[in-house]
């Protein structure tokens, strides 16, 4: 039987970013990633300094684990990463349990890879990188996820993209441009993961940065600007 790679499952909590910003939800942290971004919050998903936390797990395991932490309290599970997108058939069937149970499934995923079970995500986040990250984008590869996520139809879908400065603002916009009907979130990038204490103030003022950059901006009148709830309140503690 086909199983997940699962560093890390957390919650309820209350998701921080994106489309489903302020739902209750429980997390699934999935191993491995096809990305080397910079500034990732997450690099233990890729770096191997937490290998050995890693669980090889059935899809019946991971919805079990969920409700031996949260029992019924909960009805939303959000699947991160590292990549997602990178597993296959048995996330699609680890989809089709949580449906089962009435309980929705929100995926980010930088949109370097296609999964047939897209169609069956609940809530689709796209998240691709932009240049800060060191990361380079496949521009005929999203184009390709994009339209087949667009004719399919079925997956509650919107954009991304973290910005950290004027070069990364220019790439959105290029992304907003280049998918017009897409809903774009714009988030505020977090310069220093590992800093400890409250960093809210930080936060908070590259928060206002970017509401400055979209109001004079009339071609982002449609772009939404949102914090990291999570970081906001919890800082840089990790499982929140």
């Amino acid at each position: 039987m086909s199983r997940i790679p699962v560093i890390e499952m957390f919650g309820p909590t209350i998701q921080g970013e994106g489309a489903v910003i302020g739902v209750k939800t429980m997390f699934v942290r999935t191993y491995g990633c096809d990305y080397r971004c910079s500034w990732c919050d997450s690099a233990f998903t890729w770096d191997g300094s937490a290998k050995d936390k890693v669980k090889m797990l059935t899809p019946q395991e991971v919805l079990s684990g969920l409700l031996a932490l949260a029992g019924e309290n909960f009805d939303c599970v959000t699947i991160s990463g590292g990549n997602p997108a990178l597993i296959g058939e048995a996330m699609g069937e680890f989809i089709r349990l949580l449906h089962e149970r009435g309980i929705q499934a929100a995926i980010e995923t930088q949109g370097s890879w296609w999964q047939e079970w897209f169609s069956e995500v609940d809530v689709l986040t796209i998240s691709p990188k932009p240049p800060s990250s060191g990361m380079e984008t496949d521009w005929d590869r999203l184009d390709e996820i994009m339209d087949r996520v667009r004719k399919d139809g079925r997956a509650n879908y919107s954009l991304k993209v973290v910005v950290f400065d004027l070069t990364d603002y220019d790439y959105a916009r290029k992304v907003h441009f280049r998918y017009p009907g897409v809903p774009l979130f714009l988030q505020p990038g977090n310069d220093n993961v590992t800093e400890e204490g409250n960093i809210s103030g930080r936060l908070l003022a590259r928060l206002e940065w970017l509401f400055q950059q979209v109001i004079a901006d009339p071609q982002m009148n449609r772009a939404r600007v949102l914090p990291q709830l999570h970081a906001l309140v919890w800082h840089n503690k990790r499982g929140k």
